[in-house]
């Protein structure tokens, strides 16, 4: 995926489910997720464990499914293993982009993804393209 692609897909959602969520605030995906609700977006944090909490002011959901707003992205912060179950579920709640993270690596779901209509990002972060690019917003 190329820069331009990776710039239009951020230019373009405004809420993102963040799969694999956490109140640690020296985890990956707290720092993330504070960043990207900072640059504007819209984050909701999927996480079975902290289903009726909020994390940095955010109502926490067990899964995509149980979210009540439309999703246009689902950054993806779980074992490359889980991926694939993970793409089904984006598909399922029509979100527009599957964005794997650094280190998740899933081809089959890639694939699954892409056939279903989804943009897809894999083994790259949002905040450090935004970061490295200084998109504006």
């Amino acid at each position: 995926m190329v820069d331009s692609d990776i710039y239009d897909i951020l230019r373009s959602v405004k809420t993102i489910a963040l799969v694999g969520a956490s109140a640690k605030e020296e985890r990956p995906s707290y720092k993330v997720m504070k960043f990207l609700l900072e640059q504007g977006y819209e984050v909701i944090p999927v996480n079975p464990a902290m289903v009726g909490q909020t994390l940095l002011g955010q109502q926490c959901y067990a899964s995509l499914g149980d979210i009540s707003v439309a999703v246009d992205m689902v950054d993806v912060f779980r074992q490359s293993s889980l991926a694939l179950e993970i793409a089904k579920e984006a598909i399922e709640i029509k979100a527009k982009v599957l964005w794997l993270q650094i280190g998740v690596i899933n081809e089959e779901a890639k694939i699954l993804a892409e056939k279903a209509g989804l943009r897809v990002v894999m083994d790259r972060c949002p905040k450090q393209e935004i970061e490295a690019h200084g998109l504006p917003w």
